[in-house]
């Protein structure tokens, strides 16, 4: 940024210059929106942190001797809300899932791929203090912050700061090689993490790590592996999310705040004001309250990153458009094998040995998710909407160590167009019996000593990799009831899919996987699926007829 054109702004908004103001807000927010967002992952405390990081700048912005010095004292009232945050946390605070996982929003809006992704999604793995620094040296590495503000945002010598950004890369890489493990084949870290719940934390970094340290298949890299400060280097900020709101209202303690800290009378009118004033990118409107908006030639938002695998070689769809929502009469003739039938019964499992089918091919152009590549759902209610024409995997994690007893099925709702059920996978049945599991832990539906996950009758056995293919859209609903259970979607593709159920018992895979797919419109859907869009998707019935 332009420092004599920020000195000029600062003096003019110190001066009581609601332009000025306005533009300091504006051209500042992304800043503290990204070192907050990324130290506290996207928790949902991570508006009430920005709001009151700007609110305190914007209060004490008379005290500041020195405009050169704005960025550094910005970024310093930031980490000090941060670590004030963090020490009012209460212990059932602790637990609480993120509102929007900042790693996956750094993905998806800079549109990262390859190690750079893999650099973002490690950041899940780090402890908050790691965190938090990575959040000033992400920055700072990409352009936007000194060393010397750095150190002064963090309360540390220069010296100091050296050491500490050089142990939290340590283990950023440590946990870049976890990120590049988890999504490889590993027999032995698949069966290993057959009994973790999907969430990064310290304990499980340690396990990992030591994994990774005496596995010839994971430790060995495929590529090259470039320095994260080489990958984040000219790297943008993170834009605000379209709709973010910023209250600033200086009223009643605020405004008596702003007053003793040497605002002008002539500022803190036009704050109190009935009006309006626009920018490119914030609005300040009565009370003072800025509304960061997308700017009108802005693009629309992008939900996620379409994946550009396509199936060129694949022959054009022959089957019949979508069909219509039946209607209601008594004289609509039935059609031979029409979309939306199977059986709704317990299959039995094929023998582990027996390889699977060939998969039909089916065309693809990539399916869009409103989770991003990676969307993680743990709680009742969680959704995703997917988008496309290809192929989505649905991962099972059951935990009944956590919470037994009856599982109620995820449930897909709002369907436009077909969904197949084309394969299952994963080396295994989630009832298959888990190989060096702890006494009582039995299968990954649980066992005698901690209590089984038990699914409605008539269910099928869900494996822990089930593939589907849409053509058109879909939302998945996550209806966990009673037992444990999370869900992983990632947008996938046909040679992804053949990849894992063909792997079986002679490449470490308890069981090779299982081909559902037909080909035609007669391939099994899966049974809780509904055009309809219910109040409350765990009440859509157990019918496979769409």
């Amino acid at each position: 940024m332009d420092s004599q054109h920020w000195r000029a702004v600062i003096t003019a908004a110190q001066a009581g210059d609601r332009r000025a103001l306005d533009e300091l807000v504006e051209g500042w927010l992304p800043l503290v929106y990204n070192i907050v967002g990324r130290a506290l992952n996207g928790h949902a405390d991570v508006d009430d942190v920005v709001q009151e990081t700007m609110l305190r700048a914007v209060g004490n912005l008379g005290s500041l001797r020195d405009p050169d010095s704005f960025r550094s004292w910005l970024v310093a009232i930031a980490m000090r809300q941060i670590r004030d945050r963090a020490r009012r946390r209460t212990p059932d605070r602790l637990e609480e899932a993120a509102a929007s996982d900042f790693a996956e929003l750094t993905v998806l809006r800079l549109q990262l791929e390859g190690q750079r992704r893999e650099v973002a999604e490690a950041v899940r793995w780090l402890d908050d203090e790691d965190r938090h620094l990575l959040s000033l040296w992400w920055l700072e590495v990409a352009g936007e912050l000194t060393r010397r503000e750095l150190a002064a945002a963090v309360g540390i010598t220069r010296q100091h700061a050296a050491v500490r950004v050089q142990r939290m890369k340590e283990r950023l890489e440590t946990s870049r090689g976890i990120v590049r493990a988890l999504d490889g084949a590993c027999p032995d870290l698949r069966e290993m993490t057959g009994r973790w719940n999907g969430r990064p934390d310290s304990v499980w970094r340690k396990r990992l790590a030591r994994h990774l340290r005496g596995c010839g298949y994971c430790g060995g890299t495929r590529e090259a592996v470039v320095p994260a400060e080489r990958l984040l280097v000219g790297i943008a900020l993170v834009p605000l999310p379209v709709g973010f709101t910023l209250s600033l209202a200086l009223g009643g303690k605020t405004a008596a705040a702003a007053t003793s800290a040497g605002w002008s009378a002539k500022l803190l009118g036009a704050l109190t004001k009935p009006a309006v004033a626009m920018t490119a990118g914030a609005t300040i409107v009565a009370g003072g309250a800025y509304v960061v908006t997308q700017p009108p030639d802005a693009p629309p938002p992008r939900a996620a990153v379409t994946p550009t695998a396509t199936a060129g070689s694949a022959p054009p769809r022959t089957s019949a458009p979508p069909a219509p929502t039946p209607k209601s009469s008594p004289t609509a003739t039935k059609k031979a094998d029409p979309y939306g039938t199977v059986v709704d019964a317990v299959d039995r499992a094929p023998d582990p040995n027996a390889r699977p089918a060939a998969l039909p091919r089916r065309p693809e152009s990539g399916i869009t998710s409103t989770g991003g590549p990676k969307a993680v759902m743990q709680h009742r209610g969680d959704s995703v909407t997917l988008t496309g024409r290809g192929y989505v995997l649905v991962r099972w994690q059951i935990s009944p160590g956590s919470r037994p007893g009856a599982l109620v099925m995820p449930s897909w709702t709002g369907l436009k167009g077909r969904l197949f059920h084309v394969a299952s996978g994963g080396w295994r049945r989630m009832d298959d019996p888990l190989p060096g599991a702890p006494n009582g832990y039995a299968t990954g539906m649980g066992g005698p000593g901690i209590g089984y996950a038990v699914l409605p009758p008539g269910t099928q056995q869900m494996w822990q990799n089930e593939y589907f293919y849409l053509d058109g859209s879909v939302t998945l609903t996550q209806n966990e009831r009673g037992c444990d259970y999370g869900l992983t979607v990632f947008p996938s593709n046909r040679d992804a899919v053949v990849e894992d159920i063909d792997t079986g018992p002679d490449r470490g895979a308890l069981r090779y996987g299982l081909v559902r797919d037909t080909g035609t419109d007669s391939a099994p859907v899966p049974q809780y699926v509904t055009r309809a869009t219910p109040a409350d998707p765990a009440t859509v019935p157990q019918r496979s007829r769409v």
